[in-house]
């Protein structure tokens, strides 16, 4: 019972309505959702589903089984009958930082090239990402070149390429932990900056703003070692 993922078409839209397909403490599956499902170091989404008579919170979204989407009900909460239609309605706010948490990782990636990416951590007011580095720059330099990109007024786009085409250019992996999902032929490629000369160009299935200047400024807040090698970097949006 696989999910239709409106939020990889649109990660603007902030409400759909679906059909609910199987309901249960373990959650509830509809044959559609704007609801991102936790992966790749980004919260899934919280949110509401309503139908006549009733409404759900959600509490998480996580992938399921069969290319399906969870939406985890709050604890006590009542769930909608099978077959219902219901409005899935997402926490905007929540999930709009996020999106502009997502892109900033991704610039960072950009002041910090060649070196790999060991682990990485989105939220809603703090995100991080390890690098597989000795030396890191300064907090004070990153904090200014990120704010420098994002007043450039990048455009954030997405295409596809085969997975072959991933092969022959391994060094678009930055993640050392995490690897693109194989196996459907092709993979989602997120750019920042224009196709000929981009600011950054990854793998990536998550969800973001549509230019850079979306995110408003951010601050480096903290540099930490994590073994000999391994620096944390921590960001955060500033002033909201």
């Amino acid at each position: 019972m696989p999910t239709e993922p409106l939020y990889r078409a649109d990660a603007y839209a902030s409400e759909c309505a679906a059909r609910v397909l199987a309901a249960g403490p373990e959650g509830v599956v509809l044959d559609r959702s704007v609801f991102y499902p936790q992966a790749g170091g980004q919260p899934g989404d919280a949110g509401l589903l309503r139908w006549a008579g009733g409404e759900m919170p959600v509490a998480n979204a996580v992938k399921g089984p069969g290319e399906s989407v969870l939406h985890l009900p709050a604890a006590g909460a009542a769930l909608p009958p099978m077959g219902a239609e219901v409005v899935a309605v997402l926490d905007w706010a929540r999930r709009h930082r996020h999106m502009r948490m997502h892109t900033t990782l991704h610039l960072l990636c950009s002041l910090i090239p060649g070196a790999g990416v060991t682990g990485g951590q989105i939220g809603a007011e703090r995100s991080r990402l390890d690098f597989d580095l000795p030396d890191p720059p300064a907090k004070e330099w990153l904090t200014e070149r990120l704010n420098a990109l994002i007043a450039a007024d990048h455009p954030v786009g997405e295409r596809w390429i085969e997975e072959a085409e991933l092969d022959a250019s391994p060094g678009l992996v930055r993640t050392l932990s995490v690897q693109p999902p194989r196996g459907a032929g092709r993979i989602r490629l997120i750019r920042i900056g224009p196709e000929a000369a981009p600011v950054d160009l990854q793998p990536c299935g998550g969800t973001h703003v549509r230019s850079t200047r979306e995110i408003g400024q951010v601050a480096v807040t903290k540099l930490e070692s994590k073994g000999r090698q391994n620096r944390r970097v921590y960001v955060a949006l500033v002033g909201e």
